[in-house]
């Protein structure tokens, strides 16, 4: 996990928690101020819809059917979620210029960092992947998606959980829950704050460490925490570090001189998008990006081992552990 929860107990309701596996990590909510077990299965079970509806891997899926359409299919109706989350794919698409990019998933697949022996797919496999990626593709008219080239494929990794994140909120806030985290590996959104009314204390795991190592703590009330890094998805092959974060202008993994970058939002969906997006601009574009956003914050660690705050990152730094 990126981003490490290290929230303690409140006081009165002892908290209760549920776990999973899906979106090929841990899900966890934990609610703090309702002892009702039922609502995390819901919330569960709601989180599992959303991964059918999302998945580019699961067969009869949303995605899956856009990705495996027949022959001259160009207008697709979406449902108005998928609609919804590719209006915000494309925008994080537009506004780097294309770094990040909703249409990667001939180049995903092709490297496919979740098997259990990744490699490095042959370079005229890359290149041909490559040329299948334009964002520039797709146009989306209300829930109207017009695929203007045959080759053009989704993959809403970057963001999915984050906006699912977003509508198990939601979905706790209507049953009344007022304190609660919801951790999707690397993406946590805290529901409000501890009972007693401190923030939650949320943990940056250190790169390359043991996930309960940490290189800071950050005091957190009703935000997200979202990070991404090169030490996640990855693999090593003669001594060159192969992560997941690729960069589609030319099909490989970045290499910017970034280790990770987190990002504090209300909206998770934002987070998840802008973690990727500022990671593929670099530290200096990704910064001047972040900070010409209101209302968002980010903290970017350097393969030198620095530790860099935008603009109003530092007032979440925790005032005692």
């Amino acid at each position: 996990m990126a981003a490490l929860l290290l929230a303690g107990c409140g006081r009165g309701v002892e908290p209760v928690t549920q776990s999973g596996f899906m979106l090929n990590t841990f899900v966890t909510v934990t609610i703090y101020d309702k002892n009702d077990p039922g609502i995390l299965s819901e919330c569960l079970d709601l989180c599992r819809s959303y991964e059918n509806m999302f998945s580019k891997t699961i067969e009869g899926s949303e995605v899956y059917k856009l990705n495996h359409r027949m022959a001259g299919e160009t207008a697709v109706t979406l449902s108005p979620d998928v609609a919804d989350l590719l209006s915000r794919g494309l925008y994080y698409s537009q506004i780097s210029e294309g770094a990040f990019d909703i249409t990667v998933e001939p180049l995903s697949s092709l490297w496919n960092f979740t098997s259990e022996h990744p490699a490095v797919p042959p370079a005229e496999k890359i290149e041909e992947a490559r040329k299948k990626v334009d964002y520039r593709n797709l146009k989306l008219e209300g829930n109207t998606v017009t695929f203007l080239s045959p080759d053009t494929s989704l993959d809403f990794g970057a963001i999915a959980k984050g906006y699912i994140a977003d509508r198990m909120k939601d979905f706790l806030l209507e049953k009344g829950v007022k304190s609660a985290i919801i951790n999707l590996g690397g993406n946590v959104l805290c529901v409000g704050q501890k009972p007693e009314g401190k923030p939650f204390k949320i943990g940056l795991q250190k790169p390359y460490a043991d996930r309960n190592e940490t290189i800071e703590t950050l005091d957190i009330k009703d935000m997200s925490v979202v990070s991404s890094g090169v030490y996640e998805r990855h693999f090593v092959k003669d001594g060159v570090n192969y992560h997941h974060i690729l960069n589609p202008r030319d099909g490989y993994p970045y290499e910017n001189g970034l280790v990770s970058v987190t990002i504090l939002s209300k909206l998770s969906a934002d987070g998840d998008a802008l973690s990727t997006t500022c990671f593929s601009l670099g530290l200096e574009k990704g910064m001047k990006l972040l900070e010409s956003i209101d209302g968002v914050y980010g903290v970017f660690i350097t393969e030198a081992g620095e530790v860099l705050y935008s603009q109003g990152a530092r007032e979440f730094l925790a005032s005692e552990p």
